[in-house]
């Protein structure tokens, strides 16, 4: 128990790291893809089914279209 939470401290630690070089734009861009599918997996849950459409898939790829290639490649 100590080891893993040891690891997820020292995992944590580096996330936070690679935040730092980051600008507000580049995370604001990474944070919306992600609320959206997590508001597409809680609508499905409700159902019982997870599964991304073509739309749900379409929103995220257009906000990180805007991002530069080095920061979508990370």
């Amino acid at each position: 128990m100590l080891r893993r939470l040891t690891c997820m401290g020292v995992r944590n630690a580096f996330a936070t790291l690679h935040l730092l070089p980051m600008s507000d734009r580049d995370k604001d861009a990474e944070i919306l893809p992600l609320r959206h599918q997590i508001t597409v997996l809680e609508h499905q849950l409700r159902t019982g089914k997870v599964r991304f459409t073509p739309r749900d898939r379409a929103f995220p790829a257009a906000l990180l279209y805007r991002l530069p290639f080095d920061v979508v490649r990370r």
